[in-house]
């Protein structure tokens, strides 16, 4: 059976952790180079859940709860990374990034460079609350008529 749009639901499985990447990847490019150049060194890793000693450190209920997870030391905690310390990364959790697209109305691409770009927040140094702020003056401003 088909959609009507050429897509055939029947024979479609849900995005693997290589194509999950590719989105992130994706996302990434398609940022603002002066964005991309503070992010050097940064890696992107998708994983299907986060580790229990991240769920415990994080105060997570579930393996759902965490979509993505910045770590590492932000660029305004210096940005440099000191020897024995591992390289700043950005983590995606697959599973929950599905679990939480399934239930709302958007595009995993809008999705996933949502949780991209929030975690990247992190390595600027912003809070949640911060990037929260920002999200919604973002939203209050009116786009100008056409």
């Amino acid at each position: 059976m088909s959609d009507g749009g050429g897509s055939n639901w029947a024979e479609t499985r849900s995005p693997s952790l290589a194509e999950i990447e590719a989105l992130a990847d994706a996302a990434f490019v398609a940022l603002p180079e002066e964005f991309r150049a503070l992010c050097a060194g940064v890696r992107i890793h998708v994983d299907d859940f986060p580790d229990e000693e991240t769920l415990t450190e994080m105060g997570c209920e579930s393996e759902f709860d965490l979509l993505g997870l910045f770590r590492g030391v932000g660029l305004a905690q210096s940005g440099e990374v000191a020897t024995g310390q591992m390289p700043n990364a950005v983590w995606l959790y697959r599973r929950p990034l599905l679990d939480y697209w399934a239930e709302h109305d958007e595009t995993l691409g809008h999705l996933v460079t949502h949780v991209l770009v929030h975690e990247i927040g992190h390595h600027f140094g912003l809070s949640d609350d911060d990037m929260a702020a920002i999200e919604a003056a973002a939203d209050a401003i009116e786009p100008p008529d056409a």
